[in-house]
């Protein structure tokens, strides 16, 4: 397949992750799914970044899985796996979605925190269509996410949803009038986030999403509450509130 492998680049707090197969509409092969995971781990594993966008280059996210490959390999577990490391990511995570958004990508944007999309975003999901079983991860997502009738319209009755739909059902966050302003919507967001607590931001994300999936761990919630309400954090949040000012978190 041409094309490049997905990229991974770090700036000030920020990770961004880009499909880079255009041709194809930044289709994933098997490699680029054991890539993608590997960029996940490094975000995970570097304190300084709080924000991890996902794009793709081109006119098109992504059309999911080369289904060609479908056959060689357990399409739906790998892409499973990926969505849902994507979902437990500890930064704050972005999908900037333009064009389609297809098969496994609808679940891959969907496992992000925020999506924001432009006028000629579209999606859908052909796996009934192909005799694919979605997998587990990606059926709780879209039911517990947009609900069982979007679901069943999406997954059972194959329908492609338009930028509008997705706005309505929930799937996008914002819905920008073209791709410029979406860029300048997802910087403006990605500085908002980077301007808040990371003792407060990113804990408050694995709890709401433990929340939501009935998995809550007590004990881990009070732990990260006690450590933001001792943190020097707390006390230049408060200070710069009395201030107005801009406050300067260091994470501690």
């Amino acid at each position: 397949m041409s094309g490049q492998a997905p990229l991974l680049a770090l700036d000030d707090g920020v990770a961004r992750i880009t499909l880079r197969r255009p041709r194809q509409a930044n289709r994933l092969t098997v490699d680029d799914l054991a890539t993608l995971r590997g960029f996940i781990a490094d975000v995970n594993a570097n304190a300084a970044v709080h924000v991890l966008v996902l794009a793709g280059e081109g006119r098109h996210f992504c059309s999911g899985f080369d289904l060609g490959a479908l056959v060689a390999v357990d399409a739906g577990a790998r892409f499973g796996e990926l969505a849902d490391a994507l979902e437990a990511a500890r930064p704050i995570t972005l999908a900037r979605l333009h064009g389609g958004v297809y098969g496994g990508a609808a679940d891959l944007a969907l496992a992000c925190d925020f999506r924001l999309g432009a006028p000629a975003v579209d999606m859908f999901v052909p796996a009934a269509r192909v005799g694919l079983h979605f997998y587990a991860g990606g059926l709780r997502r879209f039911v517990d996410r947009l609900g069982l009738a979007t679901a069943k319209q999406v997954l059972l009755a194959g329908r492609t949803l338009d930028a509008p739909a997705l706005l309505a059902c929930g799937y996008l966050d914002q819905l920008l009038p073209d791709v410029g302003t979406l860029d300048a919507a997802l910087a403006a967001l990605t500085a908002e986030l980077l301007a808040m607590a990371p003792l407060a931001l990113l804990p408050m994300k694995q709890h709401l999403n433990a929340i939501a999936a009935s998995r809550l761990d007590e004990s881990r919630l009070a732990a990260d509450i006690l450590k933001a309400r001792d943190s020097a954090d707390l006390a230049e949040g408060q200070a710069a509130w009395a201030g107005k000012r801009q406050a300067k978190f260091k994470g501690c």
